[in-house]
């Protein structure tokens, strides 16, 4: 008799776009994104951070003063659509744990997403969001926020005979 306890896809790609978030250098805010092909198979992570051979030690990770994160770091969808290095995205779906900006949106119908998989709108309100909700529902981009069957999946990164 199988198991009837395992995760369902959107719980398993939701969960690869967290453990990619875990890669952010982000002191505040640790977003991942995870796009999927139409048949389930994995294109593409990312994760917000500095762009390739931009040192993290070297630029700021603040979000106030006179130098701060917001002009350097490139958000996790883009990060994902970049990271795939030109495959074709058309009616891909992207998991991301908060609703992308008007910036990333704009990437994401550009490259072809057909749907965006979110967790988090805690920044439902802003005109970056607004803006990005527009220009997805003009595009034809569905949004859908995940509504998981748990609130956790754990890893156990210990071998099972190493337990004892």
């Amino acid at each position: 008799m199988k198991r009837t306890d395992y995760i369902s896809w959107d719980e398993y790609f939701m969960g690869i776009a967290m453990l990619a978030a875990m890669r952010s250098k982000d002191p505040n805010t640790q977003v991942g994104a995870c796009i999927v092909s139409p048949d389930n198979i994995i294109i593409s992570t990312g994760y917000n951070g500095m762009p390739k051979g931009c040192s993290d030690d070297e630029f700021p990770w603040g979000r106030e003063g006179a130098e701060t994160k917001y002009p350097f770091v490139v958000h996790a969808e883009l990060n994902a659509i970049l990271n795939a290095n030109g495959r074709d995205l058309r009616g891909s779906r992207v998991f991301v744990a908060l609703f992308p900006c008007n910036e990333c949106a704009k990437a994401i119908i550009q490259s072809g997403v057909k749907e965006v998989i979110y967790l988090s709108d805690k920044y439902a309100d802003s005109m970056a969001t607004l803006a990005s909700k527009r220009m997805l529902e003009a595009a034809g981009v569905k949004y859908t926020r995940l509504c998981p069957s748990r609130e956790q999946i754990t890893l156990d990164l210990v071998p099972p005979e190493a337990k004892k």
